[in-house]
């Protein structure tokens, strides 16, 4: 369970946050499109049916003819969170457990954004997507989050690239978008997923357990299926260990090359780590 104490410890990231915001973001919070808004974009010359309110008067006593200010509108930044809530994140006990460990890293980003007065959008998907926000953007929406997320069972096995594509197409305007996920799954899927948000600032936070990591040598044993119901009994010995972290590191060699190939920040995580520092790296760098 996530206990909420965790958010406000957040706070020394505030002035991180604000660097980070100006740095990825500056240019991208105003539209290319023209209205009422708070920022001066030009001037055009009057043409008829235009609002004469928007006629600047003290370029027509200097020219004599009429032109109208121009102004862009304002956009907050959105910060989309998509957290992976299949079966293979149950894995682990207490702090250490896998799904519970990604969601604070998500609700982080969520609360940070709150903090800044910027939205943010946060979804769970396995097969699809669901989004759990009610579009609030605030605290309090995260602190429902929170209840939420710890009413959420994993379960089902995680589409990448059926899910990411379609939440892709949900997404309105170039955002920060963060996937949370142990990424276990089809390489092809989630390269898919990865190519179909490719055109925000993606991050990718692979959150996995020590002992998956570096899987123990514990002779006979029995692997239960997380995502399915097969079980198989093996000798899990040096070799075999040896094989699993190679094909393990292949793996996610794999999706951080691809990720980096499309513009993507990739890290990964253990969740017997401190949080903190986990959630330090997971800050994006640019």
């Amino acid at each position: 369970m996530i206990d909420a104490d965790f958010l406000y410890e957040l706070q020394r990231f505030d002035s991180e946050l604000k660097r980070k915001v100006n740095s990825i973001f500056q240019g991208e919070q105003e539209t290319s499109e023209t209205g009422e808004g708070l920022i001066f974009a030009d001037h055009r010359k009057y043409v008829a049916g235009d609002d004469t309110d928007l006629i600047d008067w003290n370029l027509y006593a200097r020219t004599e003819e009429y032109y109208i200010k121009r102004y862009e509108e304002e956009r907050n930044l959105t910060t989309h969170v998509i957290l992976d809530a299949s079966g293979s994140m149950e894995y682990g006990e207490g702090d250490d457990n896998k799904f519970d460990y990604a969601a604070k890293i998500g609700l982080g980003y969520a609360y940070l954004a709150a903090a800044e007065n910027n939205d943010f959008r946060f979804s769970v998907f396995t097969d699809t997507f669901e989004r759990i926000d009610s579009g609030r953007s605030n605290e309090g929406e995260v602190l429902g989050l929170i209840d939420t997320v710890n009413e959420t069972e994993p379960d089902g096995r995680a589409e990448f690239g059926r899910a990411l594509s379609e939440y892709a197409k949900t997404i309105g305007s170039r955002s920060l978008v963060l996937i949370v996920s142990d990424f276990i799954g089809d390489l092809e899927g989630i390269q898919e997923g990865i190519d179909s948000l490719a055109d925000h600032h993606l991050r990718l936070v692979c959150t996995l357990s020590s002992e998956e990591l570096d899987l123990p040598a514990t002779g006979d044993t029995i692997l239960e299926g997380i995502e399915t119901e097969t079980n198989v009994r093996t000798y899990v010995g040096n070799r075999t260990k040896q094989q699993y972290e190679e094909r393990l590191d292949d793996h996610l060699g794999a999706v951080e090359e691809h990720a980096e190939s499309r513009g993507a920040e990739y890290v990964l995580v253990d969740t017997s780590d401190d949080f903190f520092d986990s959630f330090s790296r997971a800050w994006p760098r640019n």
